[in-house]
């Protein structure tokens, strides 16, 4: 049985943002690892649309960012989403029976498989199928955005903190 985990960047009053704030060079190396060993990741439209930047080579990239988008290329992703019609490469869009879809995948998978997106991890959430969420705090506050938890979570218990970088602390949770 896979274990599915929701873990993002945020600011320290709770805010995921893809451009008020950015993973230090020790951080984005973990990012990279984090991808490699995944099992493979699951999708909400607006994240999933961000992500493709990777799918193309960018002029300016290092090796960093070329072993990260090589990383998240070959990993198998699934993009829930009803407004979407097709996906790229390496990826299946899940848009039907997508509770039964996600429970199977769950009960047929293994490792760990990444959760993106603060309204996806919401919906798995309510239903009981995120089994770890890891916080990525970094030192801004943005006073406003996409919260990381977007409705109630049941009850946490704290089984891990690591600062991660000069900069991110890193604090996993798991559902009592």
């Amino acid at each position: 049985m896979a274990k599915f985990v929701f873990g993002m960047n945020l600011s320290l009053d709770g805010y995921v943002d893809h451009e008020g704030f950015a993973p230090d060079a020790t951080l984005f190396r973990h990012w990279i690892d984090q991808v490699r060993e995944a099992g493979g990741s699951i999708y909400g439209r607006r994240i999933y649309e961000i992500m493709r930047y990777w799918d193309e080579e960018q002029p300016g990239w290092g090796e960093d960012e070329r072993a990260f988008a090589e990383a998240w290329r070959t990993q198998h992703k699934w993009v829930v989403s009803r407004s979407l019609t097709e996906v790229g490469p390496n990826a299946t869009l899940l848009s039907d029976d997508i509770e039964d879809t996600i429970r199977r995948l769950k009960s047929e998978l293994s490792g760990e498989i990444d959760v993106s997106g603060t309204i996806l991890a919401d919906s798995l959430g309510q239903l009981g199928l995120i089994d770890e969420y890891r916080l990525y705090f970094h030192p801004v506050v943005l006073g406003g955005g996409k919260p990381f938890f977007a409705g109630p979570r049941p009850k946490l218990r704290l089984v891990a903190s690591e600062r991660i970088g000069g900069e991110a602390i890193r604090l996993t949770y798991v559902p009592e």
